[in-house]
């Protein structure tokens, strides 16, 4: 009888022992960063330092010089001055994986959509770790290249390295805010592309690292301001709007509402101008015989 209680109180034990081992391996839960919060905030030492803060409307300087990946000085006024929207991708080449990602659905979107990279846009990949060299920008320009696979992008894609001061005004412009976390020995950013218009205004966010093809390319069409893309892609730029609580552009029920009134007035102003046009040569055809004498018939 003891021997059977003590092997009970053994196996109650174990089972003890065991359980939280067993829910740990069974658990689905991601695990945190490090530093994470539970409800997934960025730890108290990068709090207030990392994030985007939307510059709509306002400009990036066309002064600011970096180094792209042919060890050429080069301003950003250089990309501007090509009278065509620029799509901005702030990376570094360390990263452990998100920057790849965001490079990932860059170049996939570029793939995708049927505006030409060069004759329609510019993609501009801007390293914010000072440490990227131009040697290591031309060897990831060359892999991208080669994924988006599209006639014009080893011209239309540039990947620029630069100084502190020079990463620290155009991100700040940008709205782009990144933090170094000595602990992980990695930065701290989000994963955003920042669309900017022909004179350097910025225009459009698309956050996260995989891009719609329609989101691409009408925020590429807004931010052409009427130099890029048909004009049918202009009329469903009115009848799509940004939505920012799924940040993607939406149907816009008022842009449709006001092309579709447009539409059937039209209709109708034509219709209206066939019905009268056709009662017009019928009374004028009826009007020969009202000339004739009564008892006159026409001749066989």
């Amino acid at each position: 009888m003891a021997t059977a209680r003590t092997l009970l109180l053994a196996l109650v034990a174990a089972a003890t022992w065991l359980a939280p081992v067993q829910a740990q391996v069974m658990s689905t839960e991601p695990a945190p960063l490090d530093g994470q919060l539970p409800d997934g905030a960025l730890p108290n030492r990068l709090q207030g330092g990392v994030g985007v803060i939307e510059r709509l409307g306002e400009r990036v300087s066309p002064e600011t010089e970096f180094v792209d990946s042919e060890g050429r000085t080069v301003r950003v006024g250089d990309v501007l001055g090509e009278g065509k929207p620029v799509v901005v991708a702030f990376v570094y080449h360390s990263c452990p994986m998100l920057c790849s990602l965001i490079l990932d659905g860059l170049a996939d979107a570029m793939g995708e959509s049927d505006l030409q990279p060069g004759d329609d846009y510019t993609a501009l990949a801007v390293s914010f770790d000072t440490r990227d060299t131009p040697t290591l920008a031309a060897s990831v320009k060359e892999k991208y290249v080669a994924e988006v696979n599209r006639e014009g992008t080893a011209e239309a894609f540039h990947f620029w390295t630069g100084t502190e001061d020079a990463i620290e005004q155009f991100t700040s412009e940008a709205g782009f805010e990144f933090a170094w976390d000595a602990r992980t020995e990695e930065y701290a950013h989000h994963a955003v592309l920042v669309f900017l218009t022909p004179d350097g205004t910025v225009s459009r966010y698309l956050y996260g690292a995989q891009f719609y093809p329609r989101d691409f390319k009408l925020a590429l069409v807004e931010s052409g301001e009427g130099t890029v893309g048909s004009t049918l892609d202009r009329v469903l730029l009115t009848c799509y709007q940004f939505d920012e609580d799924s940040q993607s552009y939406s149907l816009a029920i008022l842009g449709v509402m006001k092309w579709g009134g447009g539409a059937l007035l039209l209709a109708l102003i034509v219709g209206l101008g066939l019905f009268w046009r056709r009662e017009v040569k019928r009374q004028g055809g009826g009007s020969h015989w009202s000339d004739l004498p009564p008892d006159a018939a026409p001749a066989a």
